[in-house]
């Protein structure tokens, strides 16, 4: 390839890398990290969780620390502290989002931003995937209104009783793969499960635990049914080994006498 080629190569490698740079927006640099962020929380439950934020003034000497949740009754708190570790501000925000604004001047080489809610109602549960909640969306927005979501968190919402369905779908998924490894034909329990998963998402608790245990009943026994076969089949082997054993002895004793005869 002469130098020319290489030239124009290099050029349009240079053309692809601007354009796809350009059409890819850029994340916020500023890092955070949660503590007490919860995977699931039971509706009406009080939730409380921390994010930090580091270097939020790596990119930007001024900006908007926007918040977002799903969360009701909230309260937010930002504190920001220097790099020494001493809190130097805090602010308190009511409602599902809030808006704060950080300048470097403040020296704040943290903020912490803490929620606290309590946890919603469900609208709509589903078992796969399962319904989630947004505990917090922290974003970075600059002047002009454009934003880059610095990280957000969610959790999976529950009631005592979605909590038990689930429970009792995820017992009968666990006996139908045991069953099914053992080679047990497990239809019939499937079938059960399904019907379990449509109740589930239907909101119908109750009947979703039924069909579940059902589902669970119908896997070990197919299982335990599947395990009396194999030993009965192995007794059949057995069996007529056993058989072809003493056949055999019996002939060769059979073949001694005659030869004892013949002499």
């Amino acid at each position: 390839m002469n130098s020319n080629h290489c030239s124009k190569l290099l050029t349009l490698l240079v053309a692809i890398a601007l354009v796809a740079s350009a059409a890819t927006p850029a994340a916020a640099a500023v890092s955070a990290s949660a503590s007490g962020a919860p995977d699931s929380a039971e509706v009406g439950e009080e939730v409380t969780s921390t994010f930090t934020l580091d270097r939020p003034f790596s990119e930007y000497d001024e900006w908007t620390l926007n918040g977002e949740t799903e969360l009701e009754g909230v309260t937010w708190t930002v504190k920001l502290y220097d790099q020494g570790g001493d809190k130097i501000g805090q602010e308190s925000y009511d409602g599902e989002s809030f808006n704060h604004t950080l300048q470097s001047e403040d020296n704040a080489a943290e903020v912490e931003v803490t929620i606290e809610g309590t946890v919603a109602e469900v609208e709509d549960f589903t078992y796969d995937p399962a319904q989630q909640h947004l505990l917090a969306e922290l974003n970075q927005v600059r002047e002009g209104g454009s934003s880059d979501t610095i990280d957000s968190w969610e959790f999976r919402p529950y009631t005592a009783d979605s909590d038990e369905a689930r429970s009792a779908i995820e017992d009968a998924e666990t006996a139908i793969a045991d069953a099914e490894d053992s080679g047990a034909g497990v239809s019939d329990a499937e079938d059960k499960l399904d019907d379990a998963v449509s109740a589930y998402d239907g909101e119908n608790f109750d009947l979703a635990v039924e069909l579940a245990g059902e589902a669970t009943d119908s896997a070990d026994s197919a299982e335990q049914s599947n395990q009396q076969t194999q030993m009965l089949l192995y007794g059949g082997v057995g069996l007529v080994v056993l058989v072809a054993i003493i056949g055999g002895v019996l002939w060769y004793r059979s073949q001694q006498d005659d030869y004892d005869k013949l002499r």
